[in-house]
């Protein structure tokens, strides 16, 4: 008994695997460097300004969370 090519499972190709870094700089990525940074992308990730706000806020308290 034999079995037809269709039986066998089909595996996508594998693609290389990137580092971090050659990621980063095949999307032209540069690092948030400030709340100033974020806020001026912001129309590109968040749908309103409340929505922002609710992001900055959360960020600011985890970020001061520990700090005493």
């Amino acid at each position: 008994m034999s079995t037809s090519s269709a039986d066998q499972p089909v595996t996508p190709p594998r693609r290389p695997r990137l580092s971090v870094e050659e990621l980063i700089r095949a999307k032209n990525a540069r690092p948030i460097r400030s709340l100033a940074d974020l806020e001026a992308m912001s129309s590109d990730i968040f749908e309103s300004d409340e929505e922002l706000d609710e992001f900055l806020a959360f960020t600011y308290a985890e970020r001061h969370r520990d700090v005493a």
